[in-house]
């Protein structure tokens, strides 16, 4: 759920780190479907939902709260941006007017992020798809872009939503970068390349 503390502003949880129990603003049923159908407006199909979506993922705020409103009647602006300040995976950035999600695309975008400057990055993957993404690289499948991890906790802890026992797999950025590898930072947390040939891959050693 998310709510407002009086004094040190919006949180999700039962109460503020402060103590405060805080106003709610959304239970756990209305957030997930509001997170729901904000992850898919920006990040799957914009254009079902009249949004016209630019080159670098960006809609404009009021046309999606018109969508959202027609879908959710209990939804608002107020509620969009708490659950964004709220969101502590860093989903989605506003600019001005505008809105997008920083990752997890299937749409075709060209994102304009910074290019990533970690020399080494991380992807966790299952045993049974670990031979060939080493023979064959690590291409998007059902996203626009290969999200990587900046190290190996959150790559390990990414992987365990798929599979018990991951093996992780290491990636020489710098070197896949300095031959021509596109790779975006994101956030903190995550890396969104293109596709990674094999030559740069390796499996950690733990």
């Amino acid at each position: 759920m998310i709510k407002k503390c009086p004094n040190h502003g919006i949180f999700r949880g039962e109460a503020c780190a402060c103590g405060e129990a805080g106003i709610l603003i959304l239970d756990d049923e209305k957030t997930e479907k509001l997170g729901r159908f904000i992850s898919g407006a920006l990040r799957h199909f914009p254009d079902d939902l009249g949004l016209a979506m630019n080159q670098h993922g960006w809609v404009d705020v009021d046309v999606l709260c018109d969508a959202m409103r027609t879908r959710y009647k209990w939804a608002n602006k107020d509620k969009l941006f708490s659950m964004i300040e709220s969101d502590e995976k860093k989903r989605y950035e506003l600019q001005g007017r505008k809105i997008r999600a920083r990752y997890g695309h299937s749409v075709m975008v060209d994102l304009d992020y910074p290019e990533n400057t970690n020399p080494l990055l991380y992807y966790g993957a299952s045993r049974e798809e670990v031979d060939i993404l080493l023979e064959k690289g690590i291409r998007p499948m059902k996203q626009r872009y290969v999200h990587l991890s900046t190290s190996v906790e959150k790559a390990r802890e990414v992987a365990n939503i798929h599979t018990d026992d991951p093996v992780l797999i290491l990636i020489n950025a710098k070197e896949a970068q300095d031959n021509g590898v596109r790779m975006l930072t994101a956030n903190e947390n995550i890396v969104l390349s293109e596709e990674i040939p094999p030559q740069y891959l390796s499996i950690v050693q733990t």
